[in-house]
């Protein structure tokens, strides 16, 4: 019988690296990796206005000791008004684990990157959650909006539709201090506007 790697190596561990860097400063190679995981882990359902809505912002891409990419995120500037006040808002977008990676941390790590980034250049965060992300960022400080949000389209205001999930905010003491009873509205943008 012979021992696998991990009774040959007890101290073996996996290591990963985190890097952060705009959209301009990655190859076109990393950004191929990053659609090809985003395709892959929403199974085709990742078009290519969503693409679009992750770029011109901080990526955060986790690679394992190989250079593969296991998992990727980004923030990128968006505007909001609510009572009068126009908001900075680093929107996450573009959110994706390998799928053979997840619920090993990965998530968490681009997360910690991306919120860096958000306390530090906005004056909030936001992101939309699809139902297996809305587990992780409860966890994290994010708080679901709980008042009215509509979207400043090219002719006015846009009402989302009515079973549209509400944006999450951070940090939950920041989306606190906004009055639920105002609306929030995002700026215009193709695809989904949330």
């Amino acid at each position: 019988m012979t021992a696998g790697p991990a009774a040959r190596h007890p101290y073996r561990v996996r290591v990963t690296t985190i890097r952060t860097a705009h959209t301009a400063d990655l190859t076109g190679p990393e950004l191929a990796a990053a659609r090809a995981l985003l395709d892959d882990a929403f199974d085709g359902d990742f078009s290519d206005a969503d693409w679009a809505h992750g770029l011109g912002g901080v990526h955060a891409l986790v690679h394992d000791g190989s250079g593969a990419l296991l998992a990727h995120g980004s923030v990128v500037q968006r505007r909001a008004v609510h009572d009068g006040r126009t908001l900075r808002v680093g929107y996450v977008e573009a959110v994706a684990v390998r799928a053979d990676r997840r619920r090993r941390g990965l998530g968490g790590q681009v997360m910690d990157a991306l919120e860096r980034v958000i306390v530090g250049a906005y004056d909030i965060g936001a992101l939309s959650a699809s139902s297996d992300g809305a587990l992780l960022y409860p966890a994290r400080g994010w708080a679901a909006w709980t008042g009215p949000f509509a979207a400043y389209g090219p002719s006015g205001v846009v009402r989302l539709p009515a079973d549209e999930a509400p944006p999450y905010l951070f940090p939950a003491p920041a989306a606190r201090a906004l009055d639920p009873a105002r609306e929030l509205l995002f700026d215009w943008r193709d695809g989904d506007l949330l």
